[in-house]
């Protein structure tokens, strides 16, 4: 496939990313190691992710005297959109870091043998008031082969979210999901800490850490 990836994918670069990428690559770290380098990361790339949320000048009292203070605009919608289950290891983190941020999952397994979506749970509103005024997270550990990351965007879209309004987090990306997203998407904008080489024959991202959902959940078959 021809490489179609943008200059809209920002690979965050931080010793911390590395360090605990580290720590999840590594099949025997236990399970309380696992979820808290994950929230970790999270916390990481959401910080980066909403950084261009837009200011508002407020008119506040400190205990001191009256002062001007910059805040988030409340004319604007925040959206932590997690595609369950494992979205939800980024979802947690980012509703501490935004406490007033709506929490709409999406819920979505992947057929093995297809390796395409299946949709099971949609907490989106059938229309969005004022869409223009929303921003949207989308959020998801993993960037695989790009087929849940790419039905969650579409369905944004088709309630009227503008692209430009969309940010999609993932702690580890690939290039064939990228290169689906970026050309299907190219305005998106796609916050990762990491892209592997390659996915294998399973859909699997090389090296990748495994399920992410299973590796959280302990789901693993006996």
């Amino acid at each position: 496939m021809k490489n179609a990836i943008s200059n809209n994918v920002i690979v965050v670069k931080h010793p911390l990313c590395e360090h605990n990428l580290g720590v999840i690559r590594d099949k025997n770290v236990s399970s309380d190691g696992f979820k808290n380098s994950m929230k970790r990361l999270a916390t990481i790339l959401i910080l980066e992710a909403t950084k261009e949320l837009p200011l508002k000048s407020y008119r506040i009292e400190t205990p001191i005297k009256e002062c001007d203070v910059q805040k988030l605009d409340n004319g604007y919608k925040i959206i932590f959109a997690p595609i369950l289950r494992a979205g939800l290891a980024i979802s947690d983190v980012a509703s501490a870091i935004i406490p007033d941020a709506s929490i709409q999952h999406v819920g979505m397994y992947r057929d093995e043998t297809t390796l395409e979506p299946v949709w099971y749970y949609d907490k989106t509103p059938v229309l969005y008031e004022n869409p223009q005024k929303v921003k949207v997270f989308i959020l998801d550990p993993m960037i695989a082969t790009g087929n849940s990351s790419h039905a969650a965007i579409s369905l944004f879209l088709k309630k009227g979210i503008l692209i430009e309004n969309m940010v999609f987090v993932s702690i580890l990306s690939c290039p064939e999901g990228l290169n689906l997203l970026c050309r299907d998407f190219p305005e998106l904008k796609i916050i990762t800490a990491q892209i592997d080489e390659c996915l294998n024959e399973r859909g699997y991202i090389v090296p990748g850490l495994g399920d992410a959902g299973d590796r959280l959940f302990n789901t693993f078959e006996k």
